[in-house]
């Protein structure tokens, strides 16, 4: 059968700012292509890389006439692949229509519509595999594990039930070869690069493990994996990344080192194949404190930077998230990693309720830390969580799903939201501003100079004015 694989392009503003430093491959619908197996001709299209989407899609989606189309979205895309569905719908009345990915594992009930056929929750390679093999015998998709039908068939009591994730060592290996990694990417951030160095080179996406044993609750993976952090087998991520053509890799993990046993052979997996690469990975401050021998190994094969969530700046807002930390040991380890030359990227969360005082207060917090670049995300809990369900009477807007990109609140705001987002976008570029990129000095090459300060301007405009994305009752 012809299948395909359709990645959309977001509709916010906001993620498309973070597109112009951030566009990693498609490593869902790799998985899914690997998961269709050698019988079916797969085709993946990235939406993210064109200018017109819709119109692309429409006319693949014409020249192609696919037997099968998936569709993989985030919760603020949950609009848009329904409106590419219907596209598809039109297009191609014969193909069969799949969505899957994060909305449809947490909120499977909005994608109920007439342009869909099934919805897949949770990790979507059997799932998919399944449908392909019923499709092809002209059975039906109902019973199969983590699948959905809609109208009719949908059972909105199996939509209310957390999908089982598989053991990762089924996991097939991703089909890197239907895109072009070359465009993929992601800005590079090091303590000390040297002179002249990419700041946006091609950047590989690897899962070396799934899940986190941590229930902040803010946050749906723990409930998606069970409570349980999965490592995929060792020398199957090593000879993944051996292959890999690039030279930097992104580690997609919810956290990289829960497993410290696993941590330490996929390290000396990697130096066995003398494999030498640039990593970037998540981290949680816990894990660094409790084992700078693990960070410093990693740095010794390559780990350059990686991104650990702060959150706050007291420990009673970490308690009340449940970030099992404190601010003492946030501000260790990131004296420890700058101090083995990792270069930190810290994600703070601002709250919808949050006064002027409040920004200041955070401002004033990040600015007087060593230098390390910082991001800013606006308490946005995932359906699902006990945050979620606490806010959901206060939920301000009519489809939250729109807006639920962790920049746009939820809930109604203290201060005037034009002024809110304007404290908000200041807060943002400050963060980027205290780069060790640009604290060092360094010289960078013009050409990624200019797209860099390009970027920035596009990214803070996109946080300015997302009042707009608003009814104009709710701007002052």
């Amino acid at each position: 059968m012809k299948v395909l694989l359709i990645k959309p392009k977001a509709r916010l503003k906001t993620i498309q700012g973070l597109h112009r430093f951030t566009m990693l491959e498609p490593l869902e619908l790799a998985y899914l292509a690997a998961a269709a197996g050698p019988r079916h001709a797969v085709r993946i299209l990235d939406l993210r890389l064109e200018r017109r989407p819709q119109p692309a899609m429409a006319r693949v989606v014409a020249e192609m006439q696919p037997d099968v189309v998936g569709i993989s979205a985030y919760s603020h895309e949950g609009s848009t692949a329904k409106a590419l569905a219907t596209i598809v719908r039109r297009a191609a009345p014969g193909a069969f229509v799949v969505v899957g990915g994060h909305h449809a594992t947490v909120a499977p009930e909005d994608l109920d519509v007439p342009a869909i056929d099934a919805i897949v929750r949770g990790e979507g390679c059997a799932p998919f595999a399944a449908i392909l093999a019923a499709l092809e015998k002209h059975e039906a998709v109902e019973g199969i594990p983590g699948v959905l039908r809609t109208g009719d068939g949908f059972d909105p009591k199996a939509a209310h039930v957390w999908p089982t994730f598989p053991d990762p060592a089924t996991l097939p290996l991703p089909r890197r070869d239907l895109y072009d990694w070359r465009r993929y990417y992601t800005v590079w951030l090091a303590e000390n690069p040297p002179s002249w160095y990419p700041l946006f080179p091609p950047t590989a996406m690897v899962r070396s493990s799934f899940g986190c044993t941590q229930k902040c609750t803010f946050c749906v993976v723990p409930y998606l994996c069970g409570g349980r952090h999965m490592p995929r087998p060792v020398e199957a991520v090593a000879d993944e990344i051996a292959a890999l053509p690039q030279d930097h890799v992104y580690f997609g993990d919810d956290e990289n080192y829960l497993d410290e046993t696993f941590a330490y052979e996929l390290a000396d997996a990697l130096e066995r194949r003398r494999v030498r690469k640039r990593y970037l990975a998540w981290v949680r401050t816990t894990t660094a404190v409790r084992s700078p021998e693990l960070m410093k190994r990693w740095a010794e094969i390559g780990l350059e930077s990686v991104y650990i969530g702060f959150e706050h700046t007291t420990d009673a807002e970490l308690r009340s998230s449940r970030k099992g930390t404190t601010v003492a040991v946030n501000e260790r380890a990131l004296d420890l990693l700058k101090g083995m030359g990792i270069a930190v990227h810290g994600s703070w969360l601002v709250r919808p309720e949050f006064t002027e005082a409040d920004f200041d207060r955070l401002a004033s917090y990040v600015a007087a830390l060593p230098p390390s670049e910082h991001s800013f995300n606006v308490v946005t809990p995932s359906q699902g969580t006990p945050d979620y369900e606490a806010i959901q009477p206060q939920i301000w807007v009519s489809n939250p799903h729109d807006l639920h990109d962790a920049m746009h609140p939820l809930t109604p705001t203290t201060m005037p939201l034009r002024r809110f987002a304007a404290r908000y976008a200041r807060l943002v570029v400050d963060g980027i501003k205290r780069s060790p990129l640009r604290t060092g000095n360094r010289p960078v090459r013009p050409q990624d100079l200019v797209r860099a300060l390009w970027s920035e301007r596009v990214y803070y405009r996109a946080y300015r004015d997302l009042y707009r994305d608003y009814p104009r009752g709710l701007w002052q």
